[in-house]
Parts: C-alpha cells; sequence; structure tokens
C-alpha cells in the first residue's frame, strides 16, 4: 500500500484565522480562483473564465501527490508544496530517477527550474548552473534568479522491498516509510 498525502494553507499562516478552540489556521485556496481574467494571483498564475468564482465550483489546484507504479508495486511515492511550482518540482523529481537514474538525493537537491506559460520567465534557483543560464538567455528566455522551488518529499522502494525515504534540503520536512 501507498499514500502520498500534501496539505496547503496556500501561503503562509492562510487566511490568518485560527478555527477557536481547534488551534489551526484555515487555508486561503479562494485565491487560487481567477477573481478576473488576467489578474495574477498570489503564485503570478494568470487566470481566466474557465477559472472563475462560481457556486459549486472547485478552483484549479497544482496540487499533485504521485505515486508511481512498477509493475503493479509501488516505486515511487512523492509530493512537495509550491503552488504552480508543485507539478514542476515532482516532474524534474521524477525525470532525475527514472530517465537519468539519479539516486533519490541527488534528484531532489539537483538543483531546480520552473516556467508556467504567465508571466512568461523562467525562474531558476540560485545554484542553477550559469552556464545553462546564459545558454536560455541567448535563446530569448527572460530568466529570473531566486530561492527555493518545492520541498519535494520522495520514498521509493528498493528492488529488495526496503523503503529510502528522503526530504528536500530546501526546507524542515521529513520523509517517512514503514
Amino acid at each position: 500500500n501507498a499514500v502520498s498525502v500534501t496539505t496547503t494553507l496556500n501561503g503562509g499562516y492562510g487566511n490568518r484565522i485560527v478555527v477557536g478552540g481547534a488551534g489551526f489556521f484555515l487555508n486561503n485556496e479562494m485565491d487560487d480562483f481567477s477573481i478576473k481574467p488576467g489578474v495574477p494571483n498570489m503564485f503570478g498564475a494568470v487566470g481566466g473564465e474557465a477559472n472563475a468564482i462560481l457556486p459549486g465550483k472547485r478552483m484549479l489546484s497544482s496540487m499533485t501527490p504521485t505515486i508511481v507504479l512498477q509493475g503493479s508495486r509501488p516505486f515511487l511515492v512523492l509530493g512537495t508544496p509550491g503552488g504552480t511550482t508543485i507539478p514542476t518540482s515532482v516532474f524534474q523529481s521524477l525525470v532525475n530517477i527514472i530517465e537519468f537514474n539519479m539516486s533519490t538525493e541527488d534528484a531532489l537537491y539537483k538543483p531546480k527550474f520552473h516556467h508556467q506559460w504567465l508571466p512568461d520567465e523562467v525562474y531558476v534557483e540560485g545554484t542553477f548552473a550559469t552556464a545553462t543560464a546564459d545558454s536560455l538567455r541567448a535563446m530569448g528566455y527572460k530568466i529570473v534568479n531566486g530561492g527555493g522551488i518545492g520541498r519535494t518529499e520522495i520514498i521509493r522502494v528498493l528492488p529488495d522491498g526496503r523503503f529510502e525515504a528522503v526530504a528536500d534540503n530546501r526546507g524542515e520536512d521529513a520523509a517517512e516509510g514503514w
């Protein structure tokens, strides 16, 4: 069996309201709706009519708890916070392990990049290879340097059935498998 659990407040301290007597914050997932076509949300994602606030609708979400099977058995279980960078972080970790045969730690700790269509810029971590960023600039891409992208946690099921649980070094998170 495998479970990937990702939760969100959608921003620091959610909507900043604490549930009385319960001691936890409510999220501000309403920001994932498009409040007005063409206006970006807190993550810079520009929405349209399809994601407008209407009764009974669910907002667009980037949450991507992921389970990868090898045959019929779990191979990878992963997830990350990070708003619109979530699919990018999960995808890059998967490609690093499956396509480039990296160890779980190397796959997680490798510098990441993110592009979300609008705004039309490639966001790179501070440790991203300068030569690669320069090559992208030469091709006409706008490069924005910044902090960490995501905080992916991965549980990898090894061929002998043991678990390798690795937490991203970008945060103070944990990964556990048993």
